[in-house]
């Protein structure tokens, strides 16, 4: 019995000490956010990019203007970022492992996206659906990842516990009670806030279309014509129409004072100022990235009210195609760590607008609310899920 005790006070032990390992790893998670931040920074992957693929610490310290006094900070940082799989390691001589003069750094999937050289043009990101790997360029989401990391994206954060204990917290975002002005019109009156924001979501933008008109082409089969809803300054449409040239008419909608800043002369798009809350223009398919996602449910039942007016009935055979997020869906190990990554964007998103990331049951609620009989959810190994929604 003694025995049996002593071994079960040993297990408790055990794991308290994990318990404590977990804690500090979450507590301390924002390290490797700025350990990020850091690498960002100082044009990391880009020097990599420009070694050739392979740098070591003193091209990385020569490249930074790091004086070589401070080689032992930059080394710390590599490591961090080479255990999270930012980057990869390999030593010239396995036996001087511990000789800084004797590692290279590598590019991984991840960083290789950090690289701010790699094509981002429209055309890239959309070689097509037939287009192969090797044919098809890496599109960069610096400009994206630069301004999750900014200071004032993540000190909203720190206030969210007395926010939510705001009775007014369902109807002023977090956003709006540190800043003092709600996301969308600082993005509007603050001329670099406001290039920041499109600059990053460009970026993501080439990186999201590219991997929907290679991976998911059925979805567009059939369409003529089709409104991107929110669409911005016409990255993602005109990815659409590269793509897929049977697409006779692509229209791009937004609010005025954003389509007046789209690029001039797109060629294959069209640019409509408007309120998608009020009415939104005809075509036989709309199209709405990261749209939903910044809006409550009542919203979102309305702009989805417009769609449906905009496609006509079961009988006109329209859809609406939703790239988004869709919760707690994903089945095997790789997809369960996607799950926990989309509910941490759940509260990014939060905090910025009271909008919601969304299970599969919250957004059958809308559509079926807002007049739709149907879905069918199309998951990328990503992020997004593609929704196609019909009357």
């Amino acid at each position: 019995m003694g025995h049996q005790q002593v071994q079960h006070g040993k297990d408790d032990t055990e794991e308290l000490l994990a318990a404590h390992r977990q804690l500090w790893c979450h507590a301390l998670g924002y390290v490797k956010s700025m350990a990020l931040k850091c690498a960002l920074d100082l044009r990391i992957p880009d020097t990599i990019d420009r070694c050739g693929g392979s740098a070591t610490l003193g091209e990385l310290l020569a490249a930074s203007e790091i004086p070589a006094s401070n080689h032992d900070y930059l080394r710390r940082v590599m490591r961090t970022l080479t255990a999270m799989r930012i980057f990869a390691v390999s030593h010239d001589d396995p036996a001087k492992a511990d000789d800084a003069a004797a590692i290279s750094y590598q590019l991984t999937p991840a960083s290789r996206l950090l690289v701010s050289s790699s094509s981002s043009s429209v055309d890239a990101a959309a070689a097509g659906a037939g287009a192969s790997k090797e044919n098809t360029t890496t599109p960069s989401i610096l400009p994206n990842i630069a301004h999750l990391v900014r200071p004032n994206t993540i000190s909203l954060l720190f206030s969210m516990g007395e926010w939510m204990k705001d009775e007014s917290a369902a109807s002023v975002s977090l956003y709006e009670t540190v800043h003092r002005q709600g996301m969308w019109a600082c993005v509007e009156d603050d001329a670099a806030n406001r290039a920041s924001f499109y600059e990053s979501m460009d970026a993501d933008t080439r990186l999201v279309m590219q991997a929907v008109v290679r991976r998911c082409p059925h979805v567009f089969d059939g369409i003529k014509s089709l409104v991107d809803v929110g669409g911005g300054r016409g990255t993602a449409a005109a990815a659409i129409v590269a793509a897929f040239p049977h697409i006779q008419r692509c229209t791009v909608m937004d609010l005025p004072h954003v389509v007046a800043e789209a690029p001039a002369g797109t060629a294959g798009l069209s640019f409509h100022g408007g309120d998608m809350f009020e009415h939104i223009p005809s075509a036989d398919a709309l199209m709405l990235k990261w749209i939903l996602h910044d809006w409550d449910e009542d919203k979102c039942i309305k702009i989805m009210e417009r769609c449906k007016e905009a496609i006509g009935g079961k009988e006109a055979g329209g859809k609406v195609i939703i790239i988004d997020t869709v919760l707690g869906s994903r089945a095997d190990d790789d997809d369960d760590k996607t799950c926990r990554e989309t509910y941490v964007l759940d509260l990014h998103i939060l905090s910025f607008v009271n909008g919601a990331e969304r299970e599969e049951h919250e957004w059958r609620r809308i559509f079926l609310a807002a007049g739709f009989r149907d879905y069918k959810i199309t998951h990328t190994r990503g992020i997004p899920s593609i929704i196609e929604v019909f009357p």
